[in-house]
């Protein structure tokens, strides 16, 4: 049924659809796994260089903890994780792990 068609009971939308009878255009943008091995070996680098306590504010020590591993998901599996080995492993060294 299109926008214009009335339903089985006469009723006419009265405004079509957004997107109309279009194909749905792909919304996924090609990942650059160097761009995502760059960022995770930068956040691992910040979290060994900190000495005592995490590099980051509590809210931001949280959301790393929570997007590290699935980023790294853009890699392949055994340096993926391994990546993860090693920020876990900083992170219970600085007591942040969750």
């Amino acid at each position: 049924m299109t926008a214009h068609t009335p339903d089985m009971f006469g009723w006419t939308p009265a405004q079509g659809d957004l997107f109309g009878d279009a194909a749905p255009a792909s919304t996924a943008s090609q990942v650059d796994p160097d761009e995502v091995r760059g960022r995770l070996h930068g956040m691992l680098a910040q979290v060994r260089a900190a000495e005592k306590r995490s590099p980051w504010p509590p809210e931001t020590s949280r959301l790393n903890q929570l997007i590290f591993p699935p980023m790294a998901n853009w890699l392949p599996a055994e340096e993926r994780d391994q990546l993860r080995f090693e920020f876990e492993t900083e992170l219970k060294r600085l007591n942040v792990a969750a």
